[in-house]
């Protein structure tokens, strides 16, 4: 059942200063976060009890993500990618208000009873965060402090063979991050033409060897159809040699996944469409774990963090009408040596943060 949100309450005071490694402003226990002194309650719980629960997510780059959204009471946050609630847990414990969004019903069921103390505080919401726009408007919310998005696949539905995510452990060919959807992974390596999925397998999964792929696969789809995640992952790997430790599959199944939730596209709208929820000094953030992602967000943020736009043919500068973010640090902030160690999925990950203009 959705809760109504409580009414917005004014900003906290007294939240000032500067975090010198990223230039974003200071978070209460911003000092012992960065020294290691404390953890987030979310953390601690990652070596007792929330390890052993069935969609356990453990927030990357926590201690960055509140330096630069700084949740205080009276903030309100859109988690538009909620998974097991490990940031908007975060956001909660601080006093924001978090209404959080995820395609995927058992995420939300998870997360809904985890965050079930915070009352309402925390609000659940089934959708893609692409529709971030039209869903806050339908619950009465027409701006935010801030938006967060966490790009990927959850650990769990990496470790869930039945979601055919992985190559890992043998599992149906599936691969939907929302099950209502009618097209999977199945429908894709068993139905598409050879041509189409060569040109994913480059753009989306950057294989070179995009061709033999998929000549391998349609090969084999002509004596049974491709059913399960190994099935598929042996198929490629007759194609692809192994050059690394990485499974020569790694790519191919990359670029499935992206095309069956057009992640590129619902990626694309998201970023257009936090600039009309975002308040005057609200913050994006986005995390994306591979090059293609981070490319398109750094584009888009620099694009609209460039007052000027100069072209060689112009006499002079013009302004650029889509100018309306600041980025306290043009560089992707990475996570540290020791959140890898205790976190090995957080190795790709990298985190950009831009500030929307006051008028």
């Amino acid at each position: 059942m959705i809760i109504p949100i409580k009414p917005w309450l004014e900003r906290a005071s007294g939240v000032s200063g500067q975090l010198a490694d990223w230039g974003f402003p200071a978070v209460e226990g911003a000092e012992e976060l960065r020294s290691g002194s404390i953890q987030s309650g979310l953390e601690v719980k990652a070596h007792h009890e929330d390890k052993r629960m069935e969609f356990y997510h453990q927030p990357i780059l926590a201690r960055e993500i509140l330096a630069a959204l700084e949740p205080v009471k009276g903030k309100q946050i859109f988690d538009g990618t909620l998974g097991g609630g490990g940031h908007s847990e975060v956001f909660l414990e601080r006093g924001a208000h978090v209404v959080g969004c995820d395609q995927d019903a058992e995420a939300l069921e998870y997360a809904e009873r985890r965050l079930a103390q915070y009352g309402d505080c925390f609000l659940p919401v089934r959708g893609n965060f692409s529709d971030m726009d039209s869903l806050l408007r339908t619950l009465g919310i027409d701006r935010v402090d801030g938006v967060l998005m966490d790009l990927g696949v959850s650990s769990h539905q990496l470790d869930e063979p039945s979601r055919g995510f992985s190559f890992r452990q043998d599992g149906p060919l599936d691969m939907r991050m929302d099950n209502r959807a009618d097209f999977s992974a199945r429908d894709l390596v068993n139905d598409w033409d050879e041509a189409e999925m060569v040109r994913i397998f480059r753009d989306y999964g950057e294989e070179k060897r995009a061709v033999r792929a998929a000549k391998e696969i349609v090969k084999a789809r002509e004596q049974k159809a491709i059913e399960t995640t190994l099935q598929l992952a042996e198929i490629i790997e007759r194609a692809v040699p192994r050059v690394s430790g990485k499974h020569p599959a790694t790519r191919v199944f990359q670029a499935i996944r992206l095309a069956v939730n057009r992640e590129m596209e619902v990626l694309e709208a998201a970023l257009n469409n936090s600039l009309e929820v975002l308040s005057e000094g609200g913050v994006l953030a986005v995390i994306s774990f591979h090059s293609l992602e981070d490319r398109m967000v750094k584009r888009f943020m620099r694009r609209h963090s460039t007052p000027f736009i100069d072209r060689p043919e112009w006499p002079e500068p013009r302004e650029n009408l889509d100018y309306c973010l600041t980025l306290p640090t043009r560089r992707a902030i990475s996570p540290s040596g020791a959140e890898i160690e205790t976190n090995p999925r957080a190795r790709s990950a990298k985190l950009r943060v831009a500030v929307k203009l006051e008028d």
